[in-house]
């Protein structure tokens, strides 16, 4: 209880110190107008506070779960607007305390130690940047779908295998979704590219495997000519919601390869399938979370997994977390050709401009961290997700649906 008051008081400063920019605003404008402007400013945190006393009275289970979301990141999306606001602000205090030392030193002087208003303007610029880009990326690229065409030379592949044509999604995260019809179109685009093979890399709920009932129709309709394969991701595993007990995660983790076998989706537990395709051997390599960074699970076993696929002409690698590439696949097996991962959504914000520039805040936790990488003759591509998590929007990385083609 303690921590929430702390909340409310420091939300509440930061509410009082970024309005001083706004009546620097308005101040020449209209009473009516300033009327209007002051009651919209501070209707935002009374609506905030009220909804912060009852997300701390009932447990964010019992709201709607479109609605939860949406309001919680609303929410993070004001206040960081507003803390901007306010770290502008600080500056101008500061200006105005050496104004007024100097002024103490030099009474005779005289000095305006009001409100510096190009800096008050500058303040409400920099919070508007946030608050319209988050909030643009909420209301329009949730559902966005872009595909994302990919031609890949494999070294000595079969000619047999020329033009393999290969779909990959990842990173649904059906507990996040509040649009079934949105989302089907994402189906009709996967299954316009007629596959020969379609892949999952990871994370199917956020972290229970009811999240994914509502769905199961649609997304069985992924289709393929050699089948649908499919692994974990680190989500998957229900790491990150308390259980009644541990049998009760079990059953969770149970239910979820149910799920997957529903479907129709060949799931992959460090193991692998050898399937034949025009007369030439292609291993399907598939290996449970492995990640190279301590904060996420090594259930991944490499070696197992790929036992029995070195006779393959072609062997494909699933491995949900990009890191586990550099860190083992290319060290110590040479022979995998392409490892498909997803994990990262590259970070679900940033600005990508075919040919010129791709950023986002997740290459400085990832090396890679979206789209093709290759190494001594091996791939990886990390696919952006199809789904999101925490933050219901994309600004700048739009959910993908991935279409690669093998040549030799």
């Amino acid at each position: 209880m303690s921590r929430f008051l702390i909340l409310l008081v420091v939300l509440s400063v930061v509410d009082v110190y970024a309005f001083q920019a706004v009546r620097v605003l308005a101040q020449h404008w209209s009473a009516v107008t300033r009327q209007w402007v002051y009651g919209i400013y501070w209707l935002v945190p009374i609506v905030g506070l009220v909804l912060l006393v009852v997300a701390n009275s009932y447990p964010a289970s019992d709201w709607p779960k479109g609605w939860f979301n949406f309001i919680r990141a609303l929410f993070f999306i004001v206040y960081l607007s507003k803390f901007l606001v306010v770290g502008v602000l600080l500056i101008d205090d500061l200006r105005r305390i050496v104004m007024a030392s100097y002024q103490w030193l030099s009474p005779r002087e005289e000095v305006n130690l009001g409100r510096n208003r190009f800096l008050s303007h500058l303040a409400l610029a920099l919070g508007g940047v946030p608050l319209i880009l988050l909030t643009y990326g909420m209301a329009r690229n949730p559902y966005r779908y872009q595909l994302m065409r990919q031609r890949l030379r494999i070294g000595g592949l079969p000619a047999a295998l020329d033009g393999l044509r290969i779909v990959q999604i990842s990173d649904i995260h059906s507990g996040s979704f509040t649009s079934p019809a949105s989302v089907a179109r994402s189906i009709d685009i996967i299954n316009a590219q007629e596959a020969d093979l379609v892949f999952f890399t990871g994370d199917l709920v956020n972290n229970r495997a009811d999240e994914m009932l509502p769905y199961m129709q649609m997304f069985s309709q992924i289709k393929s000519k050699y089948g649908v394969y499919s692994i974990f991701g680190n989500h998957d595993y229900g790491d990150y919601v308390e259980w009644p007990s541990a049998q009760a995660k079990l059953d969770n983790l149970a239910e979820l390869k149910e799920v997957h076998r529903q479907l129709g989706w060949k799931l992959l537990l460090n193991e692998n399938r050898l399937i034949e395709i025009a007369g030439e051997q292609v291993a399907i390599i598939g290996v449970e979370n492995y990640s190279a960074l301590p904060q996420f699970p090594k259930h991944g076993n490499l070696t197992q997994a790929y036992e029995g696929a070195g006779g393959a002409a072609l062997k494909i690698l699933l491995s949900h977390d990009p890191t586990h590439w550099e860190f083992e696949v290319i060290k110590s097996f040479s022979d995998i050709h392409l490892t498909l991962s997803g994990h990262t959504h590259g970070m679900q914000f940033g600005l990508e401009i075919p040919g010129w520039l791709k950023w986002s805040p997740a290459q400085y936790v990832y090396k890679q961290w979206a789209g093709a990488y290759e190494q001594n003759g091996q791939w990886l591509y990390v696919n952006r997700g199809l789904g999101f998590l925490g933050y219901p929007g994309r600004v700048g990385i739009l959910p993908e649906i991935t279409r690669i083609e093998l040549h030799s």
